[in-house]
């Protein structure tokens, strides 16, 4: 336990700034999966729309400092790839 004022204080601070974190770095997880499972399902509008979710929730997370943006960028152009290479086998 924290002696002084200000130690309990970042105490409380960090376990809030846990909690968004892993709540965030949750939904960001589930996005991927789901963009990925459109894309290999060869559903193209599902997979675009959680796309663009996924840049959405991503760009957030690194703005907020949730993560790092290059962390951001790299696996951004990750799923990019991912579902352009799902969508362009089929033809």
């Amino acid at each position: 336990m924290p002696t002084h004022k200000s130690a309990a204080k970042r105490l409380r601070q960090n376990i809030k700034k846990r909690e968004r974190n892993r709540r965030i770095k949750t939904t960001i997880r589930t996005i991927i999966k789901k963009t990925k499972a459109f894309a290999d399902k060869k559903d193209e509008k599902e997979a675009c729309n959680c796309l663009l979710q996924a840049e959405k929730l991503l760009a957030s997370a690194a703005t907020k400092g949730v993560i790092h943006k290059n962390n951001y960028r790299h696996r951004l152009v990750r799923l990019h790839r991912y579902v352009k290479k799902a969508l362009t086998a089929v033809q």
